[in-house]
């Protein structure tokens, strides 16, 4: 009777976990699995606007060839990957010091670390709205009123007209965006550093500079890792903060991959082609996140 029992009880647990786990696999299913499987099926086929809901000729790797013949994907290439280190290697730096600094106990660090994190929770929409007024190339433009004042310049500098200017704004935005989420993980890393190995440090004579580079650093190498990873798939992937600033110009200067895949779809109605550009950005990712595995399965081994 106890076995029965046992059994009864255990397909109930089991049937209850199932129930609990069916939602979620329903929306990996509904959200994400169909729609990826659908841009990859979609990217070997001949999709325009005129093909749509007829049929769709099946082209093989041809709008890749395509996509990647063209100069304006090639550059967004570029674009993308040096928007996304310039980027990442700043909000790194400058999140790592804050969470140093924010580590310290003094009156307003708590005060200090929330308020700074008012930055990453402000809908993106909102800030980059915000940074393309900054930016804004006449006298209405904060930062050109400001320089102008300070007699720095003489005539406003018309930031997102020129190519150079657009994305020296875009990149300044995303790392005061990214700051935050950088500082958060990395202040949250250095709270579970064991306090004991750097008094016996100091107490060996070590100093500030020596216990940063070989204690602290090597003991957040798996958390640097993670930050590093995250932010380069979150930077690697922005799209509403170029299209509400610059929306790809001046000249297509500013175009990254997603902007461009946005353009082919939804503007020249190359869905094909839109969705090609869309798996390019999708291996890449992939290839990162690959990277990301196997130096934190080297560093478990370790």
């Amino acid at each position: 009777m106890e076995k029965r029992k046992d059994s009864r009880n255990s397909i109930k647990e089991k049937r209850a976990g199932y129930a609990f786990v069916l939602p979620a696999i329903l929306f990996l299913l509904l959200l994400v699995l169909y729609p990826l499987t659908y841009n990859i099926t979609m990217s070997f086929r001949d999709v325009t606007l005129k093909t749509f809901n007829a049929e769709q000729e099946f082209v093989g790797l041809k709008n890749y060839v395509d996509v990647l013949a063209m100069p304006v994907v090639r550059k967004a290439i570029f674009n993308t990957l040096f928007f996304t280190v310039v980027s990442l290697i700043f909000q790194f730096v400058i999140g790592f010091a804050l969470a140093l600094l924010f580590a310290k106990k003094y009156g307003l660090s708590e005060l200090s670390r929330g308020l700074l994190m008012v930055c990453w929770l402000i809908p993106v929409l909102v800030f980059a709205t915000i940074w393309k007024w900054i930016f804004a190339g006449d006298t209405s433009g904060i930062l050109n009123y400001i320089l102008i004042q300070l007699h720095v310049i003489e005539t406003p500098i018309r930031w997102l007209t020129t190519t150079n200017g657009a994305m020296t704004a875009l990149i300044i935005a995303n790392i005061w965006r990214g700051v935050p989420f950088n500082m958060l993980l990395l202040a949250t890393g250095l709270t579970t550093l064991p306090m004991d190995v750097f008094e016996a440090a100091a107490i060996d004579g070590a100093s500030k500079c020596q216990r940063f580079f070989r204690i602290t650093i090597p003991l957040l190498k798996s958390t640097i890792i993670s930050v590093i990873t995250l932010g380069f798939i979150n930077t690697f992937k922005v799209f509403d903060l170029i299209y509400v600033m610059t929306k790809g110009g001046p000249l297509d200067s500013t175009q990254i991959l997603s902007t461009v895949s946005y353009k082919m779809s939804f503007s020249n109605f190359e869905f094909g082609q839109g969705a090609a550009v869309a798996n390019i950005m999708l291996v890449l990712m992939l290839i990162v996140g690959f990277f990301h595995l196997k130096i934190t399965d080297r560093e478990g081994a370790e």
